[in-house]
């Protein structure tokens, strides 16, 4: 049995609306995070119960590739923690009446609501977003603060979580969201091991707007990807700006360029996440002690892990290490 994963977590329940046209790239993403076990973690079953459901018996998906059929019907969510509506390419078109019904119920009974991509526009014209930070895929940027001005969108992200609702930028970004909810869920180490199996990154740094399409220059940037890797192997170390510029061969001023151009985030916002996520896993790992587990991530001081995590994660390091590690329940020492 996989260490530090000995106990099955309670079944929460998924339901994933998928609509006439649907794209099944995104119904895959949430069939492939939340749907299947996990043997590698030594839980006997998947960390989700995740139900597929339609407002009709036969549905097309994107571009007629195929039909879905012999699936529940839209009362499945009903009984879902939590709703996927992915999204689907005919954004101007309005949403039949009973899935836009079905999300609104749903967060309405305190379920939580998440829309990979450009399913923002249903949970949009649901009513949900209004007053609210959400983001939807770059290309259609415009076209949904046209509809939906009341919305707080935030094109540069690849997703924002709201607590209770939760919006992801483009497909793949899809990945990124459902990683962050099965780490919000289930502590980083879970979600580590399961981004391993993706092989795909747990965290991406940077935000969407490094995909947006723009003329590629006559003398691209080196790869950041040697710096990061030789950060991430140093990270109690006394890293600065400055060093990692020295080390990268560049000015200061150039490093920040290249961070903004390829991550989408400045160095020492990439650094700070980088010690943070760090220092939740060795929490996971049983390490009581806030001064060792601050001098090994580089955060300096106990008072500052747990500012720092506390912004991250909305959890005090006792109350992360309670929920997530392995020895629940005994308070941290500083």
């Amino acid at each position: 049995m996989a260490q530090g994963f000995s106990q099955q977590p309670p079944a929460h329940r998924v339901a994933v609306i998928v609509d006439e046209g649907t794209n099944p790239f995104e119904v895959g993403v949430a069939t492939e995070l939340f749907g299947l076990p996990r043997p590698e973690l030594g839980l006997t079953g998947p960390l989700y119960d995740v139900t597929l459901c339609t407002p009709t018996p036969e549905v097309r998906m994107n571009h007629g590739f195929f039909t879905l059929t012999g699936v529940p019907g839209l009362e499945a969510v009903d009984a879902a923690d939590t709703l996927v509506v992915p999204g689907r390419p005919d954004n101007v078109v309005p949403r039949g009446a009973a899935v836009l019904d079905a999300i609104r119920r749903t967060h309405a009974r305190g379920a939580r609501v998440m829309s990979l991509c450009t399913g923002s526009f249903a949970l949009a014209e649901a009513g949900l977003l209004g007053g609210r930070r959400a983001t939807t895929h770059w290309r259609w940027a415009d076209t949904f603060r046209a509809l939906h001005p009341e919305v707080l969108l935030e094109p540069d992200v690849l997703f924002v979580d709201e607590g209770d609702i939760l919006t992801a930028a483009g497909s793949a970004a899809a990945l990124d969201l459902c990683l962050h909810v099965v780490r919000r869920d289930h502590g980083a180490e879970v979600a580590n091991a399961v981004s391993r199996r993706l092989v795909f990154a747990a965290h991406r740094d940077g935000g969407q707007k490094q995909f947006v399409e723009r003329p590629v220059p006559d003398v691209p940037d080196e790869s950041l990807a040697p710096l990061l890797a030789w950060a991430q192997q140093r990270l109690g170390e006394p890293l600065t700006v400055a060093g990692l510029a020295a080390r990268a061969a560049v000015s200061p001023a150039t490093l920040h360029r290249r961070f903004r151009a390829q991550l989408g985030t400045t160095p020492l916002a990439w650094l700070t996440g980088e010690r943070v996520a760090l220092a939740c896993r060795l929490i996971e790992r049983g390490e009581e002690r806030l001064d060792v587990v601050a001098a090994r991530c580089g955060l300096g001081t106990a008072a500052n892990l747990r500012a720092r995590v506390r912004r991250d994660t909305g959890l005090s390091p006792s109350a992360y290490r309670r929920r997530f590690g392995p020895g629940r329940g005994e308070p941290l020492v500083s």
